[in-house]
């Protein structure tokens, strides 16, 4: 996408970021006859919400940085017309453990009666898989009522608790550390530690942190769409970027790609924005600015004090393979163990000992992570020579590496990370995962690993962090404004990930901020 040459000189509201709340905020702004403009550092729109062709001579086309859909509103998809569709995958997760010296594991999905009795082949019983439905029954009570409150105005935290109706599940998700929770209900060390994973994509914590911010992690993960379901977008997550473009750019929004905003200066009812670009700097005037980058960029656009970031805690690897690989677990098909989740090493108490060795300054000697196969639900990212020929993507998602650890020599570290994180999965098969690694059009393995680092330097992400600051609670607190995108400049307002009901691919901020700036403006 080019630079858009010839801005007007003034502008109802100009969004700083590109990325997929920005856009969504310019949708709706421009479907309400506001006149924006949209500057965009990069190239292209879309964020981490992209998708790209990583591989050289190969037909495709990943997820790069976000993989899956869970947060995304229906309402925004319908209020902006976007052709967009995700897939339901038939697989929730399946996690490889040895018992009693022989490979097995814990497939859930494929239908109730085929869940329990995975549940009992693992732990020879019904007790787990009841626990485990009581479990979630409860927490999807819980999204029920707290998902569409992600589209209103802050409700205060009575508000919500009265909302949810249900004082258990409060105390559980909102008062006492999930770990307590997970150790009440559930007594199998590797369904304990398959519930905690939710509390700690991105997160870095430990099941009783007395913060609590494992459990926002948690509620994030498990109020999506009223329940809880993580989806495939149907042709990567380009996809959702390129429509959000679209609807935006139909609206009558300007998307000036290559385009970086240095400096916004604002009396609290107009402002001026400087940019530069590849021929010299501009300036802009807009009555409102919303601002889809971290509260850190935030602060150096406007002059504030940045606040402190949020270290980020994950590896994140994207693989192409010629095919998958064969299991240990012979009772298990690969296509339907990847089609879902793949835990490996998250045991409950493989997480606590991979947290506390990272939380001491080492690398964990097992890393946990979990692997996601979108080709397997949507062919569509592959070339069709690929899909015929049986390849396969996988993306990997790595926990508990925070970005210190990779300080003193990240390309080095981020090696021995990836060498040691595949050797826990290569426990696992049936066959090294180095013989089904495709290669691209120079002979060289199709894989790709990116360290916190290297998601800092890549997006601007403050300590490589994939939230842009700890998640919120999604009610209201001393500051948090009507919407939770509000800022101490009236008429500047956070529309990315950092603000409150921020974090994943949802769009909530972006509407969020479109819909703060219409109430001021009377629409």
């Amino acid at each position: 996408m080019p630079a858009h040459e010839g801005h007007h000189r003034s502008y109802d509201a100009v969004i700083v970021g590109g990325g997929h709340n920005g856009l969504v905020a310019a949708a709706y702004l421009a479907r309400a006859g506001r006149s924006v403009l949209v500057l965009e550092r990069l190239g292209n729109t879309g964020g981490a919400a992209v998708s790209t062709r990583p591989f050289a001579g190969v037909d495709a086309r990943l997820s790069r940085y976000s993989y899956l859909v869970s947060l995304l509103p229906k309402k925004i998809v319908r209020d902006l017309g976007l052709d967009f569709r995700v897939r339901t995958r038939n697989v929730s997760s399946y996690t490889p453990v040895e018992r009693d010296g022989r490979p097995t594991g814990l497939l859930v999905g494929g239908g109730e009666r085929r869940t329990r009795e995975a549940f009992a082949r693992l732990t020879g019983g019904e007790r787990e898989y009841q626990s485990w439905q009581r479990f979630y029954d409860m927490t999807g009570h819980v999204a029920q009522r707290i998902f569409p409150t992600l589209t209103e105005p802050l409700p205060t935290r009575d508000e919500l608790r009265l909302r949810v109706d249900d004082e258990e599940a409060w105390r559980v998700l909102f008062e006492e550390p999930i770990g307590a929770a997970v150790e009440d209900r559930f007594a199998d060390d590797l369904v304990r530690g398959v519930v905690l994973t939710d509390a700690l994509i991105g997160t870095f914590a430990d099941a009783h942190d007395p913060s609590l911010k494992q459990n926002r992690c948690f509620l994030y993960h498990v109020i999506g769409g009223g329940t809880g379901a993580w989806d495939v977008p149907v042709g990567g997550m380009g996809a959702l970027t390129d429509a959000l473009a679209t609807a935006a750019r139909d609206a009558g929004a300007v998307l000036a790609t290559g385009h970086e905003a240095v400096r916004i200066e604002t009396d609290g009812s107009a402002a001026e924005i400087t940019y530069r670009t590849a021929d010299g700097e501009g300036a802009v005037a807009a009555r409102h600015v919303l601002v889809n980058a971290s509260p850190q960029q935030l602060a150096v656009l406007t002059g504030d004090q940045p606040p402190t970031p949020a270290e980020g805690a994950q590896l994140k690897v994207n693989m192409l393979l010629k095919r998958l690989p064969r299991l240990r677990d012979s009772e298990v098909d690969p296509r339907e163990a990847f089609a879902g989740t793949f835990h490996v090493a998250e045991g409950y108490q493989e997480l606590a000992t991979a947290h506390a060795q990272a939380a001491a300054g080492r690398l964990p000697t097992a890393p946990p992570s979990e692997i996601y196969c979108h080709s397997l639900t949507d062919p569509t990212i592959l070339g069709p020579d690929l899909v015929e020929q049986g390849y396969q993507t996988l993306t990997l998602f790595g926990l508990h590496t925070p970005a210190r650890l990779f300080d003193r020599d990240n390309d080095a570290v981020r090696d021995e990370l990836l060498k040691s994180t595949l050797a826990q999965l290569d426990a696992h098969l049936a066959e090294p995962l180095a013989d089904c690694l495709a290669t691209d059009a120079d002979g060289r393995p199709c894989i790709e690993a990116k360290t916190p680092l290297d998601l800092e330097r890549d997006l601007r992400l403050p300590g490589g962090n994939i939230f842009h600051r700890e998640l919120s609670w999604p009610y209201a607190q001393e500051g948090t404004g009507r919407w939770g995108v509000e800022t101490r400049h009236a008429n500047v307002l956070l529309c990315g990930a950092g603000a409150v009901r921020g974090g994943g691919v949802s769009g909530v901020p972006g509407h969020n901020a479109a819909m703060a700036v219409l109430e001021e403006l009377g629409d």
